[in-house]
């Protein structure tokens, strides 16, 4: 009875040594993967229940890249994973050379560099290992100068968030970055259609660019001005309204514009935190900024543009405030690119949520930007620009001349007339000066 007992008691034993070890080698479980593909390179996200232990190697002939998680398990089926990247063929699972440890196989196309790390839970995510690919192939692209001596005038056009940055969500549910986009493309549409103008989109799809990389993207396509376009959004539904804002060195000064600078911060937390993490030398970037004196001109440039766009979107929308705002944000820091941010309305606010996904309204707020935009680059066309050839012509009214009798005399549209000068009626008056557009 005594050695029943005991080998009872073995038995036992066993089963719970058995039972406290598995959880050692599955403490932590791959619960999703996110494939996000940008032009020219790639994030692979893996979501996990718990923070990553991890490794990494590479193989070639065929490239492939190895993942090890340690302590892992999953039950996805990765054959079914959405994946439309140029860089990577498929994610899979192999045999690892140690038990409990997950093997994830990033099958690529071609040689790529790769950046790995991880990330703490941040709303609306849990904890995850980012994998960036960047393709080897691909040297730093500039736009071409032309044959001529007079140039386009460059306008960067950047969508907010992207990719695994949702930006903020509305009361229904809507993300920030599926409304921003939109509008972008069509203020980048109409900006191609503009004679002596061409646009350039920092992300043209739902994918995170680095909040430093945009305003380096605008550099390197030589922008004359970068407009970066968002949704507002507080803690509470009531704020509405569209606003713009440029760069302050200082912390903004207003409860909305320290939200803003916060929400930035949360955006780096949740796309952006791999080249805050590995590079060790952003004081560089931060040195450049202080110490470029460009950054005065870029400034007063940005304040004006920002003032025209406020105008034009006072006709379509509600405003938060009729004057441009400050704050201390990254994608508005380069010193030598004029910029400005466009918040396109509250998507917390249930009302400007629906127009904002309204086709029709995205229409006329991408319409307002660009008529603003425009307009202070007819006014203010750098002297190197196709612009600038257009002789600016100034008519001074006179007795008895109306808004149509003048526009018929240099044959242009009463409604071009009103938005070159700023006029919100057709009234002008005896001796007003009137600024003549594509003359």
């Amino acid at each position: 009875m005594n050695k029943n007992i005991r080998n009872i008691i073995k038995l036992l034993s066993s089963c719970l040594i058995v039972l406290t070890a598995a959880p050692a080698l599955a403490a932590n479980k791959l619960e999703g993967v996110r494939i996000w593909a940008a032009p020219e390179s790639t994030r692979v996200v893996f979501d996990l229940s718990a923070a990553p232990e991890y490794s990494s190697f590479s193989l070639n002939q065929p490239e492939r890249l190895v993942v090890d998680l340690k302590s892992t398990s999953t039950k996805l089926d990765l054959a079914k994973l959405a994946n439309n990247s140029k860089l990577v063929k498929r994610v899979r699972i192999s045999k690892p050379e140690t038990k409990g440890t997950l093997r994830l196989v990033i099958e690529l196309q071609k040689s790529v560099k790769a950046n790995l790390f991880a990330l703490a839970p941040t709303a609306p995510y849990g904890n995850r290992l980012v994998v960036d690919l960047e393709d080897n192939s691909v040297q730093a692209k500039t736009i071409a100068a032309p044959n001529s001596s007079l140039r386009d005038i460059i306008v960067a056009v950047d969508a907010g968030h992207g990719g695994d940055d949702p930006g903020s969500i509305g009361p229904s549910g809507m993300y920030e970055k599926k409304v921003v986009l939109p509008i972008a493309k069509r203020v980048a549409d109409k900006i191609n259609a503009t004679p002596g103008m061409k646009a350039v989109m920092t992300r043209s799809g739902d994918y995170f660019v680095n909040l430093n990389k945009r305003s380096e993207l605008a550099r390197k396509s030589k922008a004359d001005l970068l407009v970066s376009i968002h949704a507002d959004a507080f803690t509470s539904p009531q704020p509405q309204g569209a606003s713009v804002w440029v760069l302050s060195m200082r912390r903004a000064n207003t409860e909305i514009g320290r939200w803003l600078e916060q929400k930035e911060k949360h955006s780096e937390l949740l796309g952006g935190a791999g080249e805050i993490i590995q590079n060790t030398d952003n004081e560089q970037y931060l040195a450049m900024t202080l110490l470029d004196m460009s950054m005065d001109r870029s400034m007063a440039i940005s304040h004006s543009v920002a003032s025209d766009v406020l105008k034009d979107l006072d006709r379509v929308t509600e405003l938060h405030k009729p004057r441009p705002e400050s704050a201390s944000l990254a994608v508005l820091k380069a010193p030598d690119i004029p910029s400005i941010l466009v918040e396109t309305g509250f998507i917390s606010n249930p009302k400007e949520e629906r127009l904002l996904t309204s086709a029709g309204h995205q229409e006329k707020l991408a319409n307002a930007i660009y008529t603003g935009v425009v307009r202070y680059f007819e006014a203010n066309a750098p002297v190197d620009t196709l612009l600038a050839k257009k002789a600016v012509i100034k008519h001074k009214v006179k007795k008895g001349e109306s808004l149509s009798v003048i526009a018929s005399r240099y044959n242009v549209s009463v409604s071009s007339l009103k938005q070159a000068n700023n006029l919100s009626t057709d009234t002008v008056r005896i001796g007003q000066q009137l600024l003549i557009p594509g003359a």
